[in-house]
């Protein structure tokens, strides 16, 4: 069984920018995370960055990296998302996820990349559906459905 837990959940208001965390959020079915300004009928409604992802850049000696600066909603500890497919369902919270997609394609450089040369996201990032609503806090247990 492969199972990891959330370290934090993250929204913004607008898109572009570093989320911040939050001590709880509600997953929206066919939307993403209430009141994130990437929820919406598409298939990046939620991003999820595992915690190890972060701690790659940290390596590199970035300085300041927490959750929610890569614009991920939900951090996660103990489960490799990119090493995930397409179509797999996670159980997060009271939540039932589908990843979309893996990575993404950086338009515009992001501020981390200006520093050191390189960003995590797009090889790392993972972007889920919402096929069930529910709470998700920080502790919950994410589990890969069968």
């Amino acid at each position: 069984m492969i199972r990891g837990k959330v370290l934090a959940v993250n929204i913004s208001e607008k898109k572009g920018v570093s989320k911040k965390s939050i001590p709880e959020g509600t997953m929206v079915k066919d939307f993403g995370l209430e009141g994130d300004a990437h929820g919406g009928k598409w298939h990046r409604q939620v991003s999820l960055m595992g915690q190890e992802s972060i701690d790659k850049m940290k390596d590199l000696g970035i300085k300041g990296l927490c959750s929610g600066k890569f614009a991920e909603n939900i951090t996660t500890e103990g489960i490799t998302l990119y090493g995930l497919e397409v179509g797999t369902r996670l159980k997060v919270g009271e939540a039932l996820l589908e990843i979309s997609q893996i990575g993404k394609e950086c338009h515009q450089k992001c501020a981390i990349y200006k520093t050191v040369g390189d960003c995590i996201m797009p090889r790392e990032g993972v972007f889920a559906r919402v096929l069930e609503g529910g709470k998700v806090r920080p502790g919950d247990t994410i589990e890969k459905i069968e």
